[in-house]
């Protein structure tokens, strides 16, 4: 069985600093956790997102928590730019490890299979090679004899920490993904995975047809939170779509580091969950 913690912030207190983190994209991103972090001061975390991110990595930047980001991207969709991510660029306040999304998810089967590569075509060409020197193009060991056939060979990805938000989870620590499938990959190529849930049900997730096909066993999960609410301003499909007025108005104040400031010192790091 895994951990049902008492609060996120517990949670928060779990994920030590300098941690490789990975975080999931738009739909499944835990919110009130990742403020928690915030809140307790976490430091030097080699972010690794999956595949992209947006507000999340962007709020873990502007707070001065990450050292390290591995990304195959980070906006605000149509608000444009995420302001405190291009600082950091073009800084060098956080270091940035180049990749794509095929690229990515390659990585972390790898480290879900327990293996110390993944082979992948579509990079061949491109200047990421030029920049992620960790990315080796080899002959293909099975290629036809005598012509060169190469392929690129990426390291496995074995996250020390992979957080997401689900919509429900139940006492046993089982948690119920949907459709995000992707993060099976995620939590069995992760030594560690902590997890907030909209809502805690009584009855095993497992033990139901409705629902065993999309839940992640116990098995792979260190922690469960409580967290309702716990994907805002981000949507949580099926509940609750994302608050567009509040992502603008962090867009319009994180323009200048003097803005970004007074928006975490005030509303920027509030726990919703617990407002709600």
């Amino acid at each position: 069985m895994a951990e049902i913690l008492p609060d996120v912030e517990s949670l928060a207190a779990a994920i030590p600093d300098g941690a490789m983190l990975a975080v999931f994209k738009d739909n499944g991103v835990a919110m009130e956790a990742t403020r928690a972090l915030i809140r307790r001061g976490a430091r030097d975390l080699h972010l690794v997102t999956v595949p992209t991110s947006a507000f999340q990595a962007e709020l873990l930047i502007a707070a001065g928590c990450v050292a390290t980001i591995e990304t195959s991207g980070v906006t605000m969709w149509e608000l444009g730019q995420a302001p405190a991510f291009v600082r950091a660029v073009k800084s060098g306040a956080v270091r940035i490890r180049d990749a794509t999304c095929p690229a990515i998810y390659a990585q972390l089967q790898a480290g879900e299979k327990g293996i110390p590569f993944m082979p992948l075509r579509g990079l061949i060409g491109s200047d990421l090679l030029k920049v992620r020197p960790d990315f080796k193009v080899i002959e293909n060991p099975f290629g036809p004899d005598g012509a060169s056939d190469p392929i690129v060979a990426l390291p496995a990805i074995r996250p020390d920490v992979a957080l997401f938000h689900v919509a429900k989870a139940d006492r046993r620590g089982n948690v119920w993904i949907d459709r995000q499938a992707e993060l099976r990959s995620l939590a069995h190529a992760a030594h560690a995975s902590y997890v907030t849930a909209e809502e805690i049900v009584d009855h095993d997730l497992t033990g139901h047809e409705a629902t065993a096909g999309a839940t992640i066993p116990a098995s792979y999960i260190a922690g469960v939170a409580h967290a309702p609410n716990g994907a805002w301003p981000m949507a949580m499909p099926g509940r609750y779509a994302s608050d567009t007025d509040y992502l603008a108005r962090y867009c319009q104040a994180a323009r200048s580091a003097e803005g970004l400031a007074r928006w975490l010192a005030g509303e920027g790091l509030a726990c919703h969950a617990a407002a709600e």
